[in-house]
């Protein structure tokens, strides 16, 4: 791993976090993602469950995590089980966890290779009646690959058809919606990172550059600073390509003239951040560049500020539907009179907005939570508010991270440069 080792005491405290919201007499299992083939002998990069990840901070595949807070066997309330090295793996794969740096990255102190699992499975199935079992339930997933934990469901209800089994998803989306100062911390970094190879690109853009130049900038300054690369797959969509909220060819010439969308951040330490910024080519926005702008930047201050402590998914989104409004009218793409007239389940700004204005952010960068949970202290969203004209080949999306706090949002993004005064300014000086 490239990221600098991180506190135990965040996995230790998530740990007795989610013990303490299961049932008496329980025990719970989390498997490590599987590391995805390509064609051949290749293999994807490695990317670590995030329940496990979060509870264990265990960076590693074939690990499995077993929590049984009312084990009668001495010190098995919390057991790690990990792939055992040797000669050979160290050669051909590089270093694995031993057991006692295992210990000291997830504070668990009863650590045992996966040719145990087995036995000591079975004799804690014995002891217990509820078993949590995990998977990946999130409303926008599309699963069509079979992970581990979906193997493992399989294996443990066929074998041990009489005990009785919940769902661990429902609590993890619970509690992984709340950050702890670690995790914010994380986040911060993340952006951080975010921020260097933003500013790395505003000196580095000109007429004439490609996408994926700029592209490079963003992941040379990612890397060089601990960040394994993008959290997500990057957008740097010049002109009318801003106006496909999903592109990622990015494989076109930055013309003079046009405006640049840039939905490209950071992941530290499996954290993600989340921004996005719009950057005129030629480092002048156009008057009608500018109006669209400072439109979809008056939402996005607005809106932030309704990232309080006991708001509402349902309600924030329309509120935030109503200034977008205001918005579009002051543009002149919609009529207030037709608006007045609208169809309230069909509002008429989603012909120019199409996206929701927030996500859950955290170790996934839309990361798990429940909607019809008030917003509360701990929890971090984005801000995206957007504006889409296919027809005068303008997309305009920005979009913060913020913290909610009881003093009210704070924003992880406030250093990066958002007003477009700021960003003539810099992009003058290259």
């Amino acid at each position: 791993m490239k990221y600098n080792s991180i506190n135990p005491e965040l996995f230790i405290d998530n740990r007795t976090r989610f013990v303490n919201s299961i049932k008496q007499n329980s025990i719970a299992v989390f498997n490590s993602n599987d590391i995805m083939p390509t064609n051949a002998d290749g293999h994807m990069s490695f990317k670590q469950n995030a329940d496990l990840f979060w509870l264990t901070g265990i960076d590693q595949e074939e690990s499995i995590l077993v929590l049984a807070p009312n084990a009668k066997m001495e010190g098995h309330q919390e057991v790690l089980f990990l792939r055992e090295t040797n000669e050979h793996i160290a050669v051909w794969e590089g270093h694995k966890y031993t057991k006692e740096e295992a210990t000291a990255t997830s504070g668990i102190k009863k650590i045992y290779w996966l040719k145990d699992f087995d036995t000591i499975f079975n004799a804690l199935m014995c002891e217990t009646e509820n078993v949590y079992l995990n998977t990946n339930e999130h409303t926008r997933a599309v699963i069509e690959v079979e992970t581990r934990d979906t193997r493992f469901v399989e294996w443990c209800m066929k074998k041990y058809p009489l005990h009785k089994y919940e769902r661990s998803a429902p609590i993890m989306h619970l509690l992984r919606a709340i950050k702890n100062k670690h995790e914010i911390a994380l986040i911060q970094q993340a952006c951080d990172i975010t921020e260097k190879g933003f500013r790395r690109v505003l000196s580095f853009l000109k007429p004439g550059v490609m996408e994926y130049n700029l592209e490079a900038e963003f992941l040379h300054e990612f890397i060089n600073n601990r960040s394994a690369g993008f959290a997500y797959g990057p957008i740097v969509a010049s002109g009318k390509n801003a106006c496909i909220l999903h592109y990622t060819q990015n494989n076109m010439e930055c013309k003079d003239g046009d405006l640049i969308l840039f939905d490209v951040a950071a992941e530290y330490a499996n954290y993600a951040s989340d921004m996005t910024r719009c950057l005129p080519t030629n480092g002048k926005f156009t008057a009608r560049q500018k109006d669209v702008y400072n439109a979809v930047l008056r939402v996005m201050r607005a809106a932030t500020q309704r990232l309080i402590v006991g708001n509402t998914w349902d309600k924030y989104h329309k509120e935030v539907g109503v200034m977008m409004e205001k918005e579009l009218i002051g543009l002149g793409l919609l009529k207030a009179e037709e608006v007045a007239k609208q169809d309230a389940e069909k509002p008429l700004y989603k012909k120019y907005f199409m996206h929701g204005t927030s996500h859950f952010l955290g170790i996934d960068v839309h990361d798990v939570g429940n909607k019809y949970q008030p917003f509360a202290e701990g929890m971090v969203f984005t801000c995206e508010p957007g504006i889409y004209i296919p027809e005068e080949g303008l997309g305009i999306r920005l979009e913060n991270n913020i913290l909610i706090t009881k003093n009210g949002p704070e924003d992880l993004m406030k250093n990066i440069p958002i007003e477009v005064d700021e960003i003539e300014a810099l992009m003058a000086k290259k």
